[in-house]
């Protein structure tokens, strides 16, 4: 699990009534936004908020000609609390606009205690989102304890009508209510699809679908020493669910805990998609965060998992998937939560916590292997260019390394180095502040980011290829476009960051790297 679980709850009433008594107005005087913007390790170019606490991705959208993403926010803190939907627009996933908050806890309803996680989907024309009510309810009642609360989770229903998705009405009860079963580990995070998702052009959550097919939603759950599940819904209409049966089913690490998503007894975030002739099933537990690709049976509608992998082995939690269908393209764009590594007191002081990670496509190989690459639409931010062609001399490299600098921890890297062995190194004025490195022999082979180790397949490939995004304390790397590793380095730099690793053409084939320019002229996003 990340170090603050998006189910983490605050320690005690008094930190409670301390948060909910602080408004953003409080939280965003004019010298609180001059420190945000002036905060070297606040990203630059990832999607945030203004200010304050958020996390995971919910129901990113299509529609209209623009990219509509939701998020899980705190409007009171830079801890976690307080839930809300918070909304973005953008043109391209990339240069992002702040919008009003899209939902927030009805006083009394069953979402009191907070909107948690959910989806967006196009209902004929209607703009619809479920998604997981929290409300304090009796200890027999609750599906999600905590040993502070008792927490009834529920799926439920708003609509929009408005062409910006400005303003959103509630159905006033829950959509599914959770099944009455002991063993239950919690029930949330709730996602949509139908079986016309997977036609030849590729699944189409951002255009309307036929109105005859029925929708399945599934619900991310668990039972006490069995393990995680996503239980499977069917409707005709979004508001009236019949339960059919499990999805999908996982083990229990057979780990005692307090935590059922830390011993894999609770699935959290699933999600399941068409692509490319297969079904694909994400979810998150155990601390990971995993992949899985197989097939669905249309008649018994059972998932049958094939292979199956980490989908980021770094500070990355809660994925959410949407189809593009811009253009008429249907690509498969997968967005996370970039979880942060230090404590309470710091996000505090620095008055934000989290961001969205840069868009990734998805596909699969002839291996039955997911596979990632971050979306071409992030070129749009390159500036200057800087290049080491894999004919160049070592004499010629030693040359030209020390004219590519980067400014501001703002840069975007792409190379090629032996897969036998290699090492890449940033450093600025103090010392290396990213080394990455690759061992490997016959039958083992490993990715060593900062320390962290991390066994990935051989390759019977000569060459391995690196994909690396840079903005203040973020690092987003996928190796050979299937290890993703994104990474949080809370040092300020001091002065521009260089290569200093060996330049030799084993180790550096050839590269490419480009400065890259931030979405706004602050820190602040838009």
């Amino acid at each position: 699990m990340p170090n603050f679980n998006r189910r983490h709850f605050l320690k005690s009433s008094a930190a409670i009534a301390a948060a909910a008594a602080l408004r953003p107005k409080d939280l965003f005087a004019d010298n609180d936004a001059s420190k945000l913007a002036s905060d070297p390790l606040r990203p630059q170019f990832h999607l945030l908020p203004a200010k304050n606490w958020m996390n995971d991705p919910n129901g990113p959208i299509f529609w209209r000609g623009q990219y509509h993403m939701f998020f899980q926010y705190n409007p009171n803190s830079a801890v976690w609390g307080d839930m809300h939907w918070n909304h973005a627009v953008s043109d391209d996933m990339i240069h992002w606009r702040h919008l009003p908050i899209a939902l927030a806890p009805t006083p009394d309803g069953d979402d009191a205690d907070g909107c948690f996680t959910g989806s967006a989907v196009n209902d004929n024309g209607t703009a619809t989102i479920i998604y997981t009510g929290v409300k304090s309810v009796a200890a027999d009642r609750a599906t999600l304890r905590d040993g502070h609360h008792n927490f009834r989770e529920t799926q439920l229903l708003a609509t929009s009508r408005d062409p910006n998705l400005l303003a959103w009405e509630k159905l006033p009860k829950p959509v599914i209510e959770p099944p009455q079963d002991p063993n239950l580990t919690g029930f949330r995070d709730p996602f949509l699809f139908r079986l016309d998702d997977a036609d030849p052009v590729g699944a189409r959550h951002g255009r309307a679908l036929s109105g005859s097919a029925s929708w399945y939603c599934g619900v991310a759950s668990g039972q006490f020493k069995k393990g995680g599940r996503v239980l499977l819904y069917e409707s005709k209409s979004l508001r009236d669910w019949k339960y059919l049966h499990p999805l999908a089913e996982g083990q229990w690490s057979g780990r005692k805990s307090t935590d059922p998503v830390g011993s894999g007894e609770m699935w959290e975030c699933p999600d399941f998609f068409p692509l490319d002739k297969k079904w694909v099933l994400l979810y998150s537990t155990a601390g990971s965060v995993f992949w899985e690709v197989g097939d669905l049976d249309p008649k018994e509608l059972v998932f049958h998992s094939q292979t199956r992998g980490i989908l980021d082995h770094g500070a990355y939690y809660a994925q959410k998937t949407q189809v593009d269908v811009k253009e008429n393209r249907t690509r498969r764009i997968l967005w996370g939560w970039i979880t942060e590594k230090r404590p309470d007191p710091e996000l505090l002081a620095a008055g934000w916590a989290g961001c969205m990670s840069l868009p990734r496509i998805l596909s699969i190989n002839r291996e039955n292997i997911l596979e990632m690459e971050i979306a071409p639409e992030a070129r749009s931010l390159r500036e200057r260019i800087f290049e080491i062609p894999y004919k160049l001399s070592v004499d010629d490299r030693k040359e030209r390394v020390p004219q590519i600098k980067f400014e501001n921890v703002a840069a975007e890297f792409f190379w090629m180095s032996s897969a036998e062995k290699s090492n890449f190194v940033l450093s600025d004025q103090n010392g290396p502040w990213l080394t990455l490195s690759t061992e490997a022999d016959l039958t083992n082979s490993k990715l060593i980011v900062n320390g962290k180790t991390i066994e990935i397949p051989p390759t019977r490939r000569p060459l391995r290829d690196f994909s690396l995004f840079l903005d203040a304390s973020v690092a987003e790397l996928i190796c050979d476009n299937q290890h993703a590793v994104t990474t949080r380095i809370y040092r300020k730099p001091a002065g521009p960051l260089k290569i200093t690793s060996d330049l030799s053409e084993k180790n550096l084939y050839q590269l490419s790297a480009w400065q890259l320019k931030p979405i706004s002229p602050n820190r602040l996003t838009a």
